[in-house]
Parts: C-alpha cells; structure tokens; sequence
C-alpha cells in the first residue's frame, strides 16, 4: 500500500497560541479520519475566532475513556512537541508535527509456523511550526494594541488558511483508506525532512467501530 503524504501549510504563532491552535489542527483531522461513526462535539476556541469539531464520547455505545484517550495523546504529542523544538533565529523555534494512520497486518512465514505483524502506514499529515517567542505586548497604548492586534490577525488567518487545506484534502479521493480498524501516531521532529529523527510517538488510537464486522 502506497502512502500518501499531506503537507499542510506552515503556521506561526506566539507561544501562548501553539497548544490551542495545534488541538484545532489534530483533533479536526483525527474526526475526518475516525474509523467510523463517531459522535461529533464543537469546540469553541477561546484564543481564536472559530470553532472546530472533534471525537467525542458517545455515552450509548461507549464510555468517556475514548474522548479522555484521545485527548490524552494528543496532549502528549503537543507537549512533546514543544519540548523538540529547535532555535532558528533569535526569538525564533521551529518543529514538525507529523500524524499517521495506520493498519496492522498479521503475515505468517516459514510454512505458516511462525506469526508476524507489519505495521501500514497508508496516510501521513505533516506541519510545520514556527513559534516566535517575542514578548508580547502587554501595555495599553496604541502601538501596542494595533501589534497584539496584528500578532492574533496573523496567527488567526494562517490556522484558518490549514483548516481549510484539511477540509480540501479530505473531500478529495478516499480510495486509499482501508475498510478495517486502524490506529495513528503523532511523531515529533525538528525539520520535515527528519523522518528518522523521532522525538515523540503516539501509539494506539482507541478502537472506534471495526468496519469489518
């Protein structure tokens, strides 16, 4: 199976703004990719202008632990992510958060006697983040309301600009996601180009519904 690879556009924000924004990001991908009905739940975000909507627990056919599972590892990843980010420039950071779906496949080799289990990547969401950690003004004169005006404005558009890239890749062919129960990670790293260089991982997407049953 052929893995098809999205590059979304890179985002910037201030530090104050990354944990919210990346939430919006990954949990709107995770409830396009669920592997099933999923009970849908909107989240107003209160740093920006706009509302997402993400997995929620569905009291009548599961428990709270799969909206918790969720929230969990995505949490973690953001987390991770921010502790791998990497100085490109004075007051400036930069990573990639890379999300994977994933199916595992069970293969038997020599006669049928001995069990193996391949893990298939078959869809990966790649970003880049630059955080600018530039004080951010606090007074109220003029100057400093039209830049903490400009700095949300900014950061505001660029989230809205990736959201709509996700909602333009998703309406496009599907052929490649597979009919069964499949998982994702989130894999931190400092550059896009550093597959290999793993600072976190994610495992394990709670089972939603198995398709082929």
């Amino acid at each position: 199976m052929n893995c098809k690879e999205h590059h979304l556009p890179e985002l910037e924000l201030a530090t104050y703004q990354v944990r919210e924004a990346l939430q919006c990001i990954l949990h709107t991908i995770l409830f396009i990719r669920s592997p099933g009905p999923v009970a849908p739940r909107d989240v107003h975000c209160e740093g920006f202008d706009l509302t997402y909507t993400r997995i929620a627990s569905d009291s009548e056919n599961r428990s709270n632990r799969l909206e918790f599972d969720v929230d969990k590892k995505v949490d973690d990843a953001i987390e991770s992510f921010l502790r791998s980010l990497s100085q490109i420039g004075p007051e400036l950071l930069s990573g990639c958060l890379t999300l994977s779906f994933f199916e595992r496949r069970a293969t038997r080799q020599l006669f049928g006697l001995v069990s193996h289990e391949d893990k298939i990547i078959w869809e990966q969401w790649i970003l880049r983040v630059v955080v600018n950690n530039t004080p951010r003004p606090v007074n109220d004169d003029k100057a400093s309301v039209i830049e903490r005006q400009r700095i949300q404005d900014t950061a505001e558009g660029m989230l809205k600009f990736v959201l709509l890239k996700i909602f333009d890749i998703s309406g496009g062919a599907i052929d490649h996601v597979p009919p069964v129960m499949y998982e994702f990670e989130i894999n931190c790293t400092k550059r896009a180009d550093e597959r290999e260089n793993v600072y976190s991982r994610v495992t394990n997407m709670p089972s939603l519904i198995n398709l082929s049953s």
